[in-house]
C-alpha cells in the first residue's frame, strides 16, 4: 500500500532517487512509497519522469507550469502565491499534494543526500512509531544545537541556531515516549554539516562548504528537544505524519522584497516545535544519517540571501512562543502564530515588514489545505490517473 509521499526539490543531481529506491529495494519499502520530484520549466522533466519509470516507482514531477495546473485542477489557483517560485521552499507543494491525495506519511529529501548503507525510510518510519525512553535535551537558552553531541571537538553550530543562544549550558535527562507521541524524525547528516553563511566564512570556505566535516562518529544516541526548547529542523533529511501539515509549511522565502531567503525551513522547524509543545507530541533527531554533498557555490550568495533575516532570527521564535496555549490541534496552533506575525509592529527590527508578510502567508496557507481538505472523488481520480 502507498501510504509515504517522498518530495525531493531538485534542479540538478536529481539521480540521487536511484540511491534512496535502492535502500528501500533492499529493505522492503518500496511499495510503501511515491516519489514526487518538484521542480522548475527550466530542467529535464522528461528525463526525470523517464528515470521514475526505469526504476518503476510510483512518482510523478511537477515543473511551475504543471503546478499552475495542479493548482486549477484543485480549485485553489488563488492560494497559489503560497509556494514561492524558484525557491527551496517548494518543498510546501509536496506538503499541498500529500494533502490532497491522503498520504499519511511525508519524506524530504535534497537532492545532494545519499542515504548511508542502513535502512534508511525504516529507521524513520520506527522514529515515528518510536515508544519509550529517549534522550532529552535542554540548554540554559532554551535552544538545543542539534550537533550538541560532539560539539568539544567539532565546534559547530547548525543553520539557524541564533548566535545569541550561542554557548549554552546543555542537560541531558530521559524522557518517556508513548506509540504515536513522535510525528516527525529529523535524520542528520555527515560530510558538509548544514551551516549559515557567516560560520562557513568563519570556516574559511569561499565555496559555500565549511571546512569542518562531519561524521558518524559525531552522532550517538537519538534525542528530542525538552518541552519549552527550540531546535533548528533542516528539511534535507526528514519523515513526519501527515497530521503535522498545518503547522509545517515551509516559508515563503526568496520570491519577496525583502530578498530574505533560506529560512524556510528553519523558521517551519519553529513552528513546528511550538505545535509540538502545545500539543504533547515530539520530533526526533538522530539516525538515519544521510550524506550531504554540498555542491560548491559562492558562500556570498547564501550570505546575501541570509542577510536581510538574520536579526528577525533571533527573534521569530519569542514571537510565537506565548501564543497558542488554547489551540487543540495544529491547525489552532499555526493560526495563533500566523495571526501573532501578521498583526503585529516589528518595525523595532531590520526588515520587520518581513514577519507580517509570513504571517498573511501561513494564514493563506491553512485557507488552501481547507480548500483541498474535501476534494471530490472525480478530482481525485483525475490527480491519480495523471501520475500513473
Amino acid at each position: 500500500m502507498t501510504d509515504t509521499c517522498v518530495v525531493v526539490p531538485t534542479i540538478r543531481e536529481y539521480e540521487c532517487v536511484r540511491a534512496y529506491v535502492a535502500n528501500a529495494q533492499e529493505h522492503g519499502h518500496e511499495d510503501r512509497l511515491f516519489f514526487l520530484l518538484v521542480t522548475e520549466d527550466f530542467c529535464d522533466t522528461d528525463a526525470m519522469r523517464a528515470m521514475l519509470d526505469d526504476l518503476d516507482v510510483d512518482g510523478a514531477v511537477f515543473d511551475g507550469t504543471a503546478r499552475d495546473e495542479w493548482y486549477a485542477e484543485q480549485g485553489i489557483a488563488e492560494y497559489g502565491h503560497v509556494v514561492p517560485a524558484a525557491s527551496h521552499a517548494e518543498t510546501s507543494f509536496g506538503l499541498l499534494y500529500l494533502w490532497a491525495n491522503d498520504f499519511e506519511y511525508g519524506f524530504f529529501i535534497d537532492d545532494d543526500t545519499l542515504p548511508h548503507d542502513t535502512d534508511f525510510f525504516g529507521t524513520h518510519f520506527e522514529n515515528l512509531a518510536h515508544e519509550g525512553s529517549v534522550t532529552e535535551v535542554r540548554s540554559d537558552e532554551q535552544w538545543v544545537n542539534v550537533l550538541y553531541q560532539n560539539f568539544e571537538e567539532h565546534g559547530l553550530y547548525p543553520r539557524g541556531y541564533p548566535y545569541a543562544a550561542m554557548d549554552e549550558t546543555v542537560e541531558t535527562d530521559t524522557a518517556t515516549l508513548e506509540r504515536g507521541d513522535v510525528v516527525a524524525s529529523q535524520g542528520l547528516w555527515t560530510n558538509v554539516p548544514d551551516l549559515d553563511a557567516v560560520r562557513i566564512l568563519m570556516d574559511g570556505d569561499l565555496q559555500g562548504q565549511a571546512q569542518t566535516r562531519t561524521t558518524a562518529d559525531d552522532y550517538g544516541e537519538d534525542f528530542v528537544a525538552a518541552e519549552g526548547q527550540y531546535l533548528t529542523v533542516c528539511s534535507m533529511n526528514l519523515a513526519f505524519r501527515r497530521e503535522v501539515v498545518p503547522a509545517f509549511y515551509q516559508l515563503p522565502m526568496d520570491d519577496n522584497e525583502w530578498d530574505v531567503g533560506r529560512f524556510d525551513d528553519i523558521w517551519s522547524g519553529v513552528f513546528l516545535k511550538r505545535a509540538c509543545d502545545l500539543l504533547g507530541k515530539q520530533i526526533y533527531n538522530g539516525a538515519p544519517l544521510c550524506e550531504h554533498n554540498k555542491a560548491p557555490r559562492p558562500t556570498f550568495d547564501d550570505l546575501n540571501n541570509e542577510v536581510p533575516a538574520l536579526e528577525l532570527n533571533e527573534h521569530v521564535w519569542e514571537v510565537v512562543d506565548p501564543v497558542g496555549e488554547d489551540a487543540d490541534d495544529y491547525h489552532e496552533a499555526f493560526a495563533a502564530m500566523a495571526d501573532a506575525l501578521a498583526d503585529d509592529d516589528f518595525s523595532q527590527w531590520t526588515n520587520g515588514e518581513f514577519l507580517n508578510f509570513v504571517g498573511e502567508h501561513m494564514r493563506d496557507w491553512l485557507a488552501a489545505l481547507d480548500a483541498l481538505e474535501t476534494p471530490t472523488a472525480d478530482t481525485r481520480a483525475t490527480v491519480v490517473a495523471d501520475d500513473d
